[in-house]
C-alpha cells in the first residue's frame, strides 16, 4: 500500500552528509521524472536510485508533490545561476530573457517539466492563496531582483503575481499541446512589456 504523506514540514538538512543526501535525492527525482511520468514514479524508487532510506526521503519530502515541487525550485536555481543577461538590455529585455530562457531551459526535458508543474500545481490548490503562489518563493525572488525591487511595495508583488501567472500559463499551455513553444515566447514577451510599461522608466 503506498504510504500517505505525513502533514508536517519537511526536514531541513544541516550537515555536509545531509545536504549530499538531500541532493542526491533530488537529482534521482529528477533523472526517473525526465523518463516517467508523475504518476507511474514511485517513491521507493527515488530512495533507491538516491541510495537511502524511504524514511529519510519521506524525511525530507512529506509526498511525491512535495518532491517535485522542490525539484522545480533545483531547476529554477540552477537555471539563474548559469543565466547572464545581455548587457545592453533593458528592464523588459532583462525580464522576458529570463522567462523565456527558463521556459526553453525546463521544455528540454518536457516529461520532468510536466511533473514539476503538477507537482507545484497540487501544493498550490491544496492551500489557501494566501500561503503560497505558484513556483514562489523561487521565482518570485529573484523576479524581484531582476527589476530592481528588493525593498519591494504592493505593486511589486502584484507585477510579479502576473508576470509568473503568464509565465506559467503560457508553460502549461505549451506542455498540454495547447500552442507551441515559439507562440508562448511571444505571448511571454507581449505580456511581460505590457505589464512593464510603467517600470521602464522608473528603474
Amino acid at each position: 500500500m503506498a504510504r500517505v504523506a505525513e502533514a508536517r514540514a519537511p526536514a531541513s538538512p544541516a550537515s555536509k552528509s545531509q545536504i549530499a543526501r538531500q541532493k542526491r535525492i533530488l537529482d534521482a527525482a529528477a533523472a526517473l521524472g525526465a523518463r516517467k511520468r508523475i504518476d507511474v514514479v514511485q517513491m521507493q524508487e527515488v530512495a533507491k536510485d538516491a541510495d537511502v532510506a524511504i524514511a529519510t526521503l519521506y524525511r525530507y519530502f512529506p509526498s511525491k508533490n512535495a518532491l517535485f515541487a522542490a525539484v522545480f525550485q533545483t531547476e529554477i536555481s540552477v537555471f539563474h545561476e548559469n543565466w547572464r543577461p545581455g548587457e545592453d538590455e533593458d528592464l523588459v529585455g532583462r525580464v522576458t530573457d529570463f522567462l523565456v530562457g527558463l521556459s526553453r531551459h525546463l521544455l528540454l526535458r518536457p516529461i520532468l517539466a510536466a511533473a514539476m508543474f503538477q507537482a507545484t500545481n497540487a501544493i498550490y490548490v491544496a492551500v489557501t492563496m494566501d500561503e503560497v503562489k505558484p513556483t514562489e518563493p523561487g521565482l518570485s525572488r529573484l523576479l524581484l531582483q531582476i527589476i530592481g525591487a528588493e525593498e519591494s511595495n504592493e505593486q511589486d508583488l502584484s507585477l510579479v503575481r502576473l508576470l509568473m501567472y503568464c509565465w506559467w500559463g503560457a508553460l502549461v499551455s505549451t506542455l498540454g499541446g495547447k500552442t507551441t513553444s515559439s507562440r508562448a515566447e511571444v505571448d511571454i514577451r507581449l505580456g511581460a512589456r505590457l505589464l512593464l510599461a510603467p517600470y521602464s522608466g522608473e528603474r
